[in-house]
């Protein structure tokens, strides 16, 4: 929740100021796309959680998060997606990630969920 300007740079580019991330969902019945703007974080998290717990709540569901606009991720954040995908494939549907910037790429690298998630 602070203002540090240290990632102004990535963040404004998304359009989103920084510290903050936007959400958006788009689809519908069982085929969603959730984009994230902007950073992914301990204090954005919750935000992302929410999200996917009431798409989840929905029923079986392909999610597919869309990552090419994601300034920066920390682990709270693989959290959240990594809880995301568990909950999605107990309700019987799938999560997958699309287009993750090069910095988000090797930071699923280097955790192993490259070996998790389907991402295109």
């Amino acid at each position: 929740m602070s203002s540090e300007g240290s990632n102004s740079d990535s963040a404004t580019s998304t359009g989103v100021a920084p510290g903050e991330l936007q959400v958006v969902v788009s689809g519908a019945e069982s085929a969603y796309e959730v984009r994230l703007l902007g950073e992914l974080d301990m204090s954005t998290a919750s935000e992302l959680r929410e999200r996917l717990i009431g798409l989840a709540g929905e029923g079986p569901a392909q999610v597919t998060v869309d990552l090419s606009q994601l300034a920066f991720v920390d682990s709270t954040g693989l959290s959240v997606l990594v809880a995301g995908l568990k909950q999605f494939r107990q309700e019987g549907g799938d999560m997958a990630l699309r287009s993750p910037t090069p910095a988000t790429r090797r930071v699923l690298e280097i955790t192993g969920l490259t070996e998790v998630f389907a991402i295109s």
